[in-house]
């Protein structure tokens, strides 16, 4: 299998099954719901996760929760601990609703801590990194390879965390003392917690060791995140990750969906409205690298794909033709191409072939499309007759049905292929 890296800036290959392979992923800053943007890097190293264990690779996934971070104080000034708590319950019972299982392992940044202070001092001892204040700061000048990941030259970079008393603009916090208003420190320094990026460091390589195959996150996190993580990691000592996958962002009306541009849609919301089906037919339509729209007209698109594949097994309950499983694996081995294995799938669904389509929408936790229950005899009828009044232009007739229809606890709907309508039990 093959995956696209920017660190490399090319496709890489994966060793051979089994493996292993250990993967880390960034997870959410932890302050409030996450929007529906914040889900695309959990759905993809999912299913990832779930393509290559089927490969035969023994898989570990790292997914960390973020619940040290400026955002969490500014957010909540002196009960940053009970926000940071409560947010990240909302994040499991949301990403849970997605039916996609969870991480392997989901570290807390306040549970790493004694690694995260030991890997400070080893950057210390080794003149990669020096205390002013009660802060301690990594020294961007003493790594040649700063910028690699992110493609900017080290004399270009811009100042991420402003301080007069930093030895260089460039160089970033990996201890912060304690700030009025911070409600949680540790005893290292004069007492504070450790900066946003050092903590990723750490937990990756408590996990899953000093090197491992796939670190992933999102593209808005290159610079200055994962830049910085490869910094503090590789200037310790540690080969750390060898390809890094950024997905692309969510656009909301042609705009990256952030919650600072206050254009979000929060997960939980979306599900309630659209369902999961659709929601994870529409990551597919995309290629993980590329942007993905997102608006009512493409989740309308989603699900009608997600209802057509549903009507794929009522019309089909048993396989009417067989499938080609290759080009489906092909696309998934070349850069975990979804766009093009949902094509397959697609071409699966019109020909019958539902034995292959079942196979291949459990990859991505849509099972639940082959499962539905079967409309009683009864109702099929009349759904039937609701069609021939229509065709009739009786349409106060059909009306009467679909109410007699939507009393017995189903909801019919029109569709081109026979028999001509669809029939689905009411939420």
């Amino acid at each position: 299998m093959r995956l696209y890296s920017t660190l490399s800036r090319r496709k890489e290959e994966l060793p051979p099954p089994p493996g292993p392979i250990g993967m880390y992923v960034c997870g959410p800053t932890v302050y409030q719901r996450i929007h529906v943007g914040n889900a695309r890097p959990f759905v993809i190293s999912m299913w990832v996760k779930r393509w290559l264990e089927r490969r035969g690779y023994e898989v570990t996934l790292v997914e960390n929760i973020t619940d040290i971070n400026d955002k969490i104080y500014d957010a909540a000034p002196g009960a940053s601990a009970e926000l940071a708590e409560r947010a990240s319950r909302w994040y499991v019972e949301d990403t849970d609703a997605l039916g996609l299982g969870r991480p392997d392992v989901e570290p807390k940044a306040s549970e790493t801590v004694p690694e995260i202070v030991s890997l400070i001092e080893e950057l210390l001892e080794r003149g990669l990194a020096y205390e002013v204040d009660g802060d301690v700061y990594f020294r961007v000048a003493r790594l040649a390879e700063y910028g690699r990941l992110s493609g900017q030259r080290p004399d270009q970079v811009e100042e991420q965390e402003p301080n007069p008393l930093k030895e260089d603009p460039r160089d970033f916090a990996l201890w912060k003392r304690t700030k009025p208003g911070e409600d949680t420190s540790w005893p290292y320094w004069g007492g504070g917690r450790p900066g946003w990026h050092i903590e990723c460091s750490a937990m990756a390589e408590k996990y899953l060791g000093p090197a491992f195959e796939i670190h992933g996150g999102g593209l808005d996190l290159v610079f200055p995140h994962h830049e910085n993580e490869l910094a503090q990691s590789r200037g310790a000592g540690r080969e750390f990750a060898r390809v890094w996958m950024h997905n692309g962002m969510l656009r909301f009306t042609g705009e990256k969906m952030s919650k600072s541009l206050g254009n979000v849609a929060s997960l939980r919301d979306v599900l309630e409205r659209w369902g999961r089906e659709a929601l994870l037919v529409f990551f597919l339509t995309a290629h993980w690298r590329k942007p993905v729209d997102f608006s009512d007209e493409t989740m309308a698109a989603a699900a009608a794909q997600a209802e057509a594949f549903r009507n794929a097994f009522r019309l089909h309950p048993e396989p009417a033709a067989a499938g080609d499983w290759e080009p489906f694996a092909a696309a998934l081995d070349d850069d975990f191409n979804t766009p093009e294995a949902l094509a397959v799938l697609h071409e699966w669904r019109a020909r019958g072939a539902t034995g292959e389509l079942r196979r291949g929408l459990e990859v991505f936790g849509l099972e639940m499309l082959a499962a539905l229950d079967a409309a009683p005899a009864g109702v099929a009828e009349l759904a039937a007759r609701r069609l021939e009044a229509r065709a009739a232009r009786d349409f106060a007739e059909a009306d009467r049905l679909r109410e007699q229809i939507a009393g017995a606890g189903w909801d019919v709907r029109d569709v081109a292929e026979e028999p001509g309508f669809q029939l689905v039990r009411r939420q």
